[in-house]
């Protein structure tokens, strides 16, 4: 059995985790599980060379900051570049230290899927996200919300809306369990 196919019969359900809309693997987790069945395994962190003449492990582009990360095992390498990105997965477009840093385990992570272990989880990942509430529209659910007086609810929904949780695909579906959910808080009051 080949090192893809014993990786890839590895279940990680119980080990991913969410970030935004998707699911990810603890590059720690993954680090782990890839030793335990190829305890040789090596990887790198790419460099580049910065204007000042220094190296750093990333590279900043017009388009964005990247890391790449290379995974070997058993002779074989797969490298993964990943932008540097915000909880949103947006490009952040001043990166610290630790943005850097986490970038590069999610490559890390990423780079070892490509070996095998929980690849199938990030299959939606390069869907496009959804498109966001107009301002029109973010108006229209805030205000159906600010009926029911609850400020912990209405921040709720704020971020819903600003994470695409609450996103246009979903709009109309959102204002009826809204209302509904204003409804039920009614007939309790009532009671």
């Amino acid at each position: 059995m080949s090192l893809y196919e014993k990786l890839s019969k590895v279940n990680v359900n119980e080990n991913k985790k969410k970030k935004g809309q998707f699911d990810y693997l603890s590059w720690s987790w993954a680090v782990a599980e890839l030793l335990k069945v190829c305890p040789d395994a090596e990887w790198e962190v790419h460099e580049y060379q910065n204007e000042d003449g220094l190296t750093a492990p990333y590279m900043t582009t017009n388009s964005g900051t990247f890391v790449k990360v290379s995974v070997t095992c058993e002779g074989i390498t797969r490298t993964q570049v990943h932008p540097v990105t915000d909880n949103r997965n947006q490009p952040i477009a001043q990166p610290t230290c630790v943005d850097i840093g986490n970038s590069t385990q999610r490559c890390l992570a990423k780079a070892i899927a490509l070996h095998g272990l929980g690849l199938y989880i990030f299959a939606g990942e390069d869907l496009p996200e959804p498109d966001a509430l107009n301002s029109k529209q973010r108006a229209e659910i805030l205000a159906i919300v600010k009926k029911v007086g609850n400020k912990a609810m209405e921040n709720d929904i704020v971020l819903k809306m600003n994470n695409l949780q609450i996103n246009n695909s979903n709009f109309d579906a959102c204002k009826v369990k809204i209302n509904e959910m204003i409804s039920e808080n009614k007939s309790k009051e009532k009671k």
